[in-house]
């Protein structure tokens, strides 16, 4: 029996790509796995409660807060029992005899302090999975509190006994930045890419035969480094030449760095431009999305992966991207427009080739339709191979 840390996806509903390869990495072990989450009320660790598990069920868009949710009830029940002595409810302790530990999240301070705790409790090696380094290397970029955050984090993965890089980009950063700290003996660092899930039966569509005023998608959260400023001015610019096309965004904002970007939609909508934003939706409304569009843009500065860009291959729908990094790996192989930048310029350039090319669009969808990627049962699985080579530290 292996243990799975979701001490944050299952207190929220909230799906960006961390917690949608935490819930998939759930689904994936069964049986095989027993989730658990530390209690920082009852300040121990626990088998997920039946709230938290039907948290982990969820299927809707994600419209919430990604932070932790923790009821009242449950927090007074914790302190009460913690005051007492008695510990966790016997239903809800962590079965002994553990063969290995995963956790597959960015974990808070707390989660880290009491993550010790836990290792003692089983038998066999911890791994982490380790999504980017995005807040060392876009600080300007990304939330104060997560950059504040990292330089911790970063140091408290050398206490695994091996990490899974989701790219080879994400682990040679890992890699590097230990290297320039001076450890002298870190934990192994692999790359196990992610994987996408199957298309229901029915879903994957043709392209749109009537490509006069074409639809293109843009699916990633509002947020700084994804750069939908760039995107907005290049659609703007396109606009104004006198293209026709309609612009889709779909994704939930982050308060933090998601104002300018919001503030600009808002206007090209008030200005009469053909652009809808649709904020976070659901999965069947997703595929909808992709089934509509030509193709779509992911104008993101940098990733540790880039779901949306295999999603939208998996669709046959041609991508712009970076062809840098982790977004770089992900387009290899056909089906992207890869670009050495993603400023406003390079992206309405990348755009209006499209726009002007109905046959290049079908020839991205072809090489899109060739292209193979791993399912969440096979990341799952190599997950768990590669556990079983690990000795415990």
């Amino acid at each position: 029996m292996l243990l799975l840390d979701l001490s944050h996806t299952s207190h929220t509903q909230a799906r960006t790509g961390i917690q949608r390869v935490s819930r998939s990495l759930h689904a994936g072990l069964g049986r095989t796995a027993e989730a658990v989450t530390h209690d920082p009320y009852l300040r121990t660790w626990r088998k997920l409660a039946a709230w938290e598990q039907e948290n982990l069920a969820a299927t809707g868009s994600g419209a919430v807060k990604r932070g932790a949710h923790w009821p009242w009830s449950t927090r007074f029940t914790g302190k009460w029992r913690r005051k007492l002595g008695w510990g966790s409810p016997a239903g809800l302790r962590i079965p002994e005899g553990a063969t290995g530990l995963i956790v597959p999240e960015f974990f808070s301070p707390a989660v880290g302090a009491a993550l010790p705790e836990l290792r003692r409790q089983i038998r066999g090696p911890a791994i982490a999975v380790f999504h980017d380094a995005i807040a060392l290397r876009l600080p300007e970029l990304t939330p104060s509190k997560t950059v504040a955050r990292y330089p911790a984090y970063l140091q408290e993965l050398l206490q695994f006994d091996g990490i899974a890089a989701t790219t080879n980009d994400t682990r040679d950063t890992l890699v590097d930045y230990w290297k320039w700290l001076g450890v002298d003996d870190p934990p192994p660092v692999v790359a196990i890419r992610l994987g996408v899930d199957p298309l229901p039966v029915g879903t994957a569509a043709p392209l749109p035969g009537d490509l006069r005023e074409p639809v293109i998608l843009s699916v990633g959260s509002i947020e700084g480094r994804k750069n939908h400023a760039a995107l907005l001015e290049a659609a703007e610019s396109l606009w104004a030449a006198g293209r026709k096309f309609r612009l889709h965004l779909v994704g939930s904002a982050v308060p933090e760095t998601a104002a300018p970007a919001l503030a600009r939609i808002k206007a090209l909508q008030v200005a009469g431009r053909p652009l809808r934003y649709d904020g976070p939706v659901d999965e069947a409304a997703l595929h909808v999305a992709y089934a509509g569009c030509a193709f779509t843009v992911y104008p993101s500065v940098m990733e540790g992966f880039g779901i949306p860009v295999i999603e939208s291959l998996e669709h046959e729908r041609p991508c712009i991207c970076s062809g840098r990094g982790a977004l770089g790996e992900s387009a290899r192989g056909g089906g992207c427009l890869p670009l050495e930048a993603v400023d406003a310029p390079s992206l309405a350039a990348a755009m209006a080739s499209l726009l002007d090319s109905p046959e290049r669009i079908a020839a991205l969808a072809v090489e899109a339709r060739g292209r193979a990627f791993p399912s969440w049962t096979d990341y799952t699985r190599g997950i768990i191979d590669w556990l079983g080579t690990l000795p415990r530290s």
